[in-house]
Parts: C-alpha cells; structure tokens; sequence
C-alpha cells in the first residue's frame, strides 16, 4: 500500500477509549469517552464504507454509523439536561482523524474489523463501570447516566459479537 493510501486510511480510524483522555477537562468523564468513542465509530464506519470492497463490512459500517448516531444523540440530550459539558462534534471529528490505525500488513477490512473488536471491547468496560456506579451520587445527571450506560451494554454486546464475526471472516 502507497504512503499516500496509508495515510489516507489511517486518517479516521481511532479507538474510543483512547480518545477520551483528550478530554478530562469537561464535567463527566464517561460522557467525554463515550462521546469521543461514538464520533470515532462514525467516522471510521464512513471510511469504512468509502474504501471497502465487501458487502459485510458495509453493512456492517453502516449499522454501526445508525446505532451510533442514535447513541450520541441521546447522551448530547442527557449531558445538555444536566449541564454537562460535551466536546462539540466538530473538536470529537478533529480528534478521530489525528489518531493513526497500525495497518501493518492487514487489508483494509481486516484492520477495520480488528479495530472494531477492541474499541467494542473497551467501550463496553466503560459502560460496564458507569452501569455498575452507585446512584445515590449527587453529580449531575448520575442516575441518567448510569441507565443509558445500562440500555446501551445490550447493544454494544451484538455488535462486539458481529465484529469478532467479521474480524474472523477476514482474518488474514
């Protein structure tokens, strides 16, 4: 692969927990991560679709932008509700495209399928810690937070389960 393709592929593709630490300066560190993490499922599922070449990992990118989408806008609602501080799309895109996906000597589709697998893994850590939080917290929007983190694990479960799907139907 040319260093112009590498580069163009490894524009958008990030990881969702790794993301989140760029943003430890807003109010809720689990709607910073989760925020992040979404735009980054996004944008990595719109190259996705953009340099793909298979029909599953379409549909599978495709998904991915719906659920997400629905997603991001449900915690946007939440934090707006409880005076939480999100990082604006356009600042969540910027830092999707500065991160670099390894693409070592993977195709496309295996490297986006890999990348699926980890960030699903980390991000349903992540919900599983915010599910599991004690509610008798007074910060704002806690009790929401906790059950949108709870109504999103199912979710986020099939689609780790789709991506190692994936991952092992284009493993190289």
């Amino acid at each position: 692969m040319d260093g112009f393709k590498m580069r163009h592929l490894a524009l958008v593709v990030a990881l969702s927990t790794s993301m989140g630490a760029a943003f430890a300066a807003t109010s809720n560190d689990f709607v910073d991560k989760a925020a992040a993490g979404g735009i980054a499922e996004i944008e990595t599922s719109r190259l996705a679709l953009e340099k793909s070449q298979s029909a599953d990992v379409k549909a599978f990118a495709n998904m991915m932008i719906t659920d997400h989408g629905k997603a991001n806008d449900e915690l946007a609602a939440i934090a707006k509700k409880n005076d939480i501080e999100v990082p604006d799309e356009t600042t969540l895109v910027k830092q999707a495209k500065e991160k670099i996906l390894d693409m070592r000597d993977e195709s496309f589709d295996a490297a986006y399928a890999n990348n699926q697998v980890k960030a699903h893994e980390e991000t349903i850590e992540l919900f599983k810690k915010e599910a599991n939080t004690v509610t008798d917290d007074k910060t704002k929007g806690a009790v929401e937070l906790k059950g949108f983190a709870q109504k999103m694990l199912p979710g986020l479960q099939k689609h780790l389960d789709m991506a190692k799907k994936l991952q092992a139907a284009h493993a190289k």
